[in-house]
């Protein structure tokens, strides 16, 4: 009986990944649904290759799950030096080559002038909503995104009155 040939070694993700969170000076925080597990998050993925920066990610992967064009000069891109560094789900270890078991996730902030409307890819995410910081920390699936969101207030400047 023949045996399927493992992926290639360029068809394997890349275990490190950005996570970013989108948000308005009143720290309203974007969330959009996962198409294939259902639940709630900020924006996350993984680097196209070795070489892109934490960076390029960051701006690629805002681009690409939400139309949002980070490098807007009404926006604010900042890494927030901070980073994850977690074992993988058993459930998504395929994606991986057989040796990673743990990914490493830079972890950005965006901060947009007010809430914007945007462009969902429909075959990673079905769903966009805007809420306060607490509440969009409590709707997170993953533990890792909702402490980002809880660290949320130190990255914002106190609002002027």
């Amino acid at each position: 009986m023949l045996q399927p040939l493992p992926p290639s070694p360029a068809a394997f993700k890349i275990p490190e990944s950005v996570l970013v969170v989108i948000y308005t000076p009143e720290q309203e925080v974007l969330l959009i649904r996962r198409a294939d597990w259902g639940t709630w998050q900020s924006v996350t993925g993984s680097k196209d290759h070795p070489e892109e920066s934490w960076l390029e990610t960051a701006i690629r992967e805002v681009q690409e799950e939400t139309g949002i064009d980070a490098r807007h000069p009404s926006c604010h891109l900042q890494d927030w030096q901070l980073e994850n560094v977690y074992d993988i789900y058993p459930a998504w270890r395929w994606r991986y080559a057989p040796e990673v078991s743990r990914n490493t996730e830079r972890v950005f902030g965006l901060c947009v002038p007010q809430r914007i409307p945007v462009v969902l890819s429909p075959r990673e995410h079905t769903d966009a909503q805007w809420l306060p910081w607490h509440a969009a920390a409590d709707q997170c699936f993953s533990p890792s995104n909702a402490e980002a969101i809880l660290m949320l207030p130190r990255f914002v400047p106190p609002a002027s009155l």
